[in-house]
């Protein structure tokens, strides 16, 4: 009897030994690491990772804390919502798959362990959108008056939100409270007394750094009757000239423009006229040419421009002027002649009058031919017109006779001719010496 009751006091003490080993070799479960804080764009997919040791026979899940929603339970997935996924590399790694992410599923996920009391771990998921121009809030385009007041707006959602700027389409910057700016960043664009140089396509940009950034053109027309201005209004050509004549104008709804004589009759473009138009905007650049002016071209032109708010147009006149070329030769040649002619005049009064001074010495020297001589020798050079003598009794001997002054001319005509007799005769010598040593030296260069 003592040895049973010996026997069942050994084998509870071996039993409670066991226990205790047991329950000192058990570790508690714990998580390795937190769930993170994850940023994600609207559309991607995304992995919440949990890690936890000491796992042993408890169990872990996901909720979605916001609205207490139960996903996963250890291997099973519990929620209906057909993204979402549970993955699992080994017992410590246990992860949540959410596929193409929408902005409803921002907001907090909870790994726990069912262990007494509970352990948890929670991180935030953010879901970002690029932003999107709403049309419903966006002005489609405006057309206005010359002077009123404008507005232009443009809504836009995204996470975080958007922030909306404008610009013109070309990048040119546009009066804005009074100053010239390139960009205004606000959701309506206020221009105050509106006028065409405003006119033009302009973008709403909205952007909130998730790319991509987004645009949408808005168009803005101002209305104003036609206004035009003329860079020359007198043109001036001669007979057989081609001529053109412009005309500015400026108007929204675009104008109607031709061109009309000073009688009121329309130009239409052909063999004597072309009209020719081009157009930036509201501004157009007409061209006139006219080929071949003649007589009955010269007078008044008229550039007429119309549209539905009034109507305008404004005149050139076209003045005759003499061709310049031809005058031009004539002038040349005439004081050409003249020039010539004048030198040689000068210098044969002044020879003549040398050779005469001998022959005057021996008449009275009293007489008005020598007074005027005298005078003429002071003039250093410079020809004087004889004045006519005065009356005097007896014969006197003006300058000389007829037969006298042809005697001088001949005297001057045979000194100029042995003059250029004797150039001829020193160029000819001159020619035979550079001939004779050319041959020379060619003979010279033969012998060597």
């Amino acid at each position: 009897m003592n040895c049973i009751r010996l026997l069942a006091l050994i084998c509870f003490v071996t039993w409670r030994s066991v226990q205790t080993v047991q329950a000192f070799g058990m570790m508690t479960p714990s998580f390795a690491e937190n769930v993170p804080n994850i940023t994600v764009v609207a559309g991607k997919d995304v992995v919440l990772p949990c890690v936890v040791d000491n796992l042993e026979h408890f169990k872990v899940a996901w909720v979605r804390v916001d609205t207490q929603t139960i996903l996963t339970i250890h291997t099973k997935v519990i929620s209906r919502n057909p993204r979402v996924g549970l993955a699992q590399s080994s017992k410590r790694h246990w992860y949540l798959r959410l596929r193409n992410v929408e902005p409803s599923d921002r907001g907090y996920y909870m790994c726990q362990i069912n262990t007494d009391p509970m352990e948890h771990s929670k991180g935030y998921l953010e879901v970002l959108v690029p932003p999107n121009i709403v049309d419903s809030g966006t002005t489609d385009g405006v057309v206005a008056r010359e002077g009123s007041n404008v507005s232009l707006s443009c809504r836009a959602t995204g996470h975080p939100e958007p922030n909306i700027t404008w610009k013109r389409e070309d990048g040119s910057e546009f009066i804005y409270n009074g100053v010239a700016v390139s960009a205004v960043e606000s959701e309506v664009l206020q221009l105050t007394k509106a006028s065409r140089l405003h006119m033009g396509p302009y973008l709403c940009i909205a952007s909130n750094g998730v790319p991509p950034s987004v645009s949408q053109r808005i168009p803005l027309k101002i209305q104003f009757p036609p206004m035009l201005w003329i860079p020359n209004q007198q043109e001036l050509a001669y007979n057989g000239q081609d001529v053109v004549l412009v005309c500015h104008i400026e108007a929204y709804p675009k104008s109607i423009n031709y061109w009309t004589t000073a009688k009121g009759d329309m130009i239409i473009s052909g063999d004597k006229y072309e009209a020719v138009s081009s157009d930036d905007s509201y501004r157009v650049y007409m061209r006139l040419k006219i080929r071949s002016v003649a007589l009955a071209d010269f007078g008044a032109y008229k550039c007429v421009a119309k549209n539905s708010l009034g109507e305008t147009d404004g005149t050139i006149k076209l003045y005759e002027i003499a061709n310049p070329h031809t005058t031009f030769s004539v002038t040349t040649m005439t004081i050409g002649r003249q020039t010539s002619t004048e030198t040689a005049i000068r210098h044969a009064k002044k020879k003549e009058r040398k050779r005469a001074r001998p022959n005057s010495k021996r008449n009275n020297n009293n007489s008005p031919a020598i007074q005027n001589e005298v005078t003429d020798d002071n003039n250093h050079g410079d020809v004087v017109e004889d004045e006519a003598p005065q009356p005097t009794s007896g014969p006197t001997n003006y300058y000389g006779t007829v037969d006298s002054r042809e005697q001088h001319s001949h005297s001057f005509a045979t000194s100029t001719s042995f003059t250029s007799r004797q150039c001829c005769f020193t160029n000819i010598l001159i020619c035979c010496v550079a001939y004779c040593f050319i041959v020379r030296q060619f003979i010279a260069s033969f012998s060597v």
